[in-house]
């Protein structure tokens, strides 16, 4: 879309309409590959767990978990592309300096995803013993294949999801909404934050250790925000001083 093309509602609705069907076209090709695939996907997020034998109660499960499986890995797999139309139809909006800033910040968030589930997946091997050994002696654990997918695949995203931290950071501080300073003086609040989420998202008895050890990364994350907040600023000021756009 040309940037100073007038377009009316109707316009803008037909390609939302437009940017929403190749979306999920998107999700569901991806989804359709997954499902045959889903097998295999599934003895990946078995690896952590140290050889459960999952349970299912209902007729319909083979089929609902295999779907389930296939539609959380086209969303992710798919990604790029509907990201893609959102910001195809936001951009026309975004001044040039925001488009510009846009486009790395989105190439960066989509490794940082990748490298906090790599991250989440890790601390899965730990963490599922721990759950388990905490059953007691009386206690039967029949691990239900719903419940291990919901909880493995929620982990995933909460550590994929808190990885974007420092790309949303650099956003708004490129947007001219933050500044390198606001974020040193709010550094406390900052960690304090970090380590609820850390808490929330890791459900074992230690209420310390394994949540500093979600937290360690993000702080460091949060601090490279910092720096790269710096920079930005520091080009901005150059580029008002020798008048470049």
């Amino acid at each position: 879309m040309a940037p100073d093309k007038r377009f009316s509602v109707t316009d803008h609705l037909e390609e939302l309409r437009q940017r929403i069907i190749i979306s999920f076209l998107a999700v569901l090709l991806a989804s359709a590959v997954a499902f045959f695939l889903s097998d295999g996907i599934l003895k990946i997020l078995l690896l952590p767990s140290g050889g459960l034998q999952l349970k299912a109660f209902n007729l319909l499960d083979g089929f609902l978990i295999k779907w389930r499986i296939a539609l959380y890995t086209g969303i992710v797999v798919s990604s790029p592309v509907w990201a893609y139309q959102i910001y195809r139809f936001v951009s026309p909006g975004l001044l040039p300096h925001e488009r510009r800033a846009v486009y790395p910040v989105f190439m960066a968030s989509m490794a940082l995803f990748l490298a906090g589930a790599i991250f989440g997946y890790t601390l899965l091997w730990g963490m599922i013993r721990v759950l388990v050994q905490l059953f007691p002696a009386e206690v039967q654990y029949l691990p239900s294949a719903n419940n291990y997918i919901s909880f493995v695949v929620f982990f995933l995203l909460a550590c994929g999801l808190a990885f974007q931290l420092p790309a949303a950071l650099v956003m708004l501080v490129s947007l001219g909404l933050l500044s390198s300073e606001m974020l040193r003086k709010k550094r406390k609040i900052a960690y304090f934050a970090l380590f609820a989420f850390a808490e929330i998202i890791t459900p074992v008895s230690d209420p310390i250790v394994a949540p500093l050890t979600v937290m360690a990364p993000l702080v460091i994350l949060y601090e490279a925000s910092i720096w790269v907040a710096r920079r930005i600023e520091a080009r901005r000021a150059r580029e008002v001083f020798t008048g470049e756009s």
